[in-house]
């Protein structure tokens, strides 16, 4: 495990808090939930949390057991010539995102318990498709052939600073009360006329990533 992969898995981490859907959410049940803010909004943070969690470990013990079985043939060099070829694609493909205006994060009818619980997964379920930072982690731990006692708290980390923006937004609110509710508003305000801009910087800064770590391996 080398400081250059920890770094490049910290910055991958950073860029996945850009993610419109569960800021936007926060911001929403913020601005209109009065009663149980905080259990609530902590059931749906660690709902989404967890979500990415158990997908993330899937993947790399998925992972892990593919280059288990042909890592005497190939030595990785397969992996590192499709991390390059991603990355080469994604930084490409960045340059060609359309600037378009994003509809607002879904809000919830019901704002129950168990309505966090399936709205954090709904909102996993509607993003994890598109976490082009988090697969580009994934491929960098497990291309440096981690063991399970040093990736899974490497995961656990990115997942919290993934959740970390709306944990701040939560701490602000019941540091200051009605006094974030103008910078909330306009938070929303920014988010829902969010463009592909957002969209467009991670593709670029994931694609570099990728092509720099894989170009050490081949």
């Amino acid at each position: 495990m080398t400081t250059e992969m920890l770094l490049s898995v910290g910055a991958l981490s950073l860029l996945d808090t850009l993610s419109p859907a569960t800021l936007g959410v926060t911001v929403y049940i913020l601005l209109t939930v009065k009663e149980r803010l905080v259990p609530r909004l902590l059931v749906y943070l660690m709902t989404v949390a967890g979500f990415y969690f158990v997908v993330g470990a899937s993947l790399m013990l998925g992972l892990d057991a593919i280059f288990e079985s042909v890592s005497g043939i190939f030595q990785n060099q397969v992996v590192s010539w499709i991390m390059a070829i991603v990355g080469g694609a994604l930084f490409i493909g960045s340059f060609y995102v359309p600037t378009k205006k994003v509809s607002e994060p879904r809000r919830p009818k019901s704002k129950s318990i168990g309505a966090m619980i399936g709205l954090g997964f709904t909102t996993s379920l509607i993003e994890v498709a598109t976490a082009l930072p988090y697969f580009a982690a994934i491929g960098l731990m497990t291309t440096a052939q981690l063991t399970t006692v040093q990736w899974v708290p490497i995961l656990a980390a990115y997942n919290f600073i993934m959740v970390l923006p709306p944990l701040v937004l939560i701490g602000l609110h019941l540091v200051f009360g009605r006094l974030m509710q103008n910078p909330l508003e306009k938070l929303r305000v920014k988010i829902s006329k969010s463009t592909g801009s957002a969209l467009s910087w991670i593709m670029c800064i994931a694609g570099l990533i990728l092509l720099l770590s894989s170009i050490d391996n081949l």
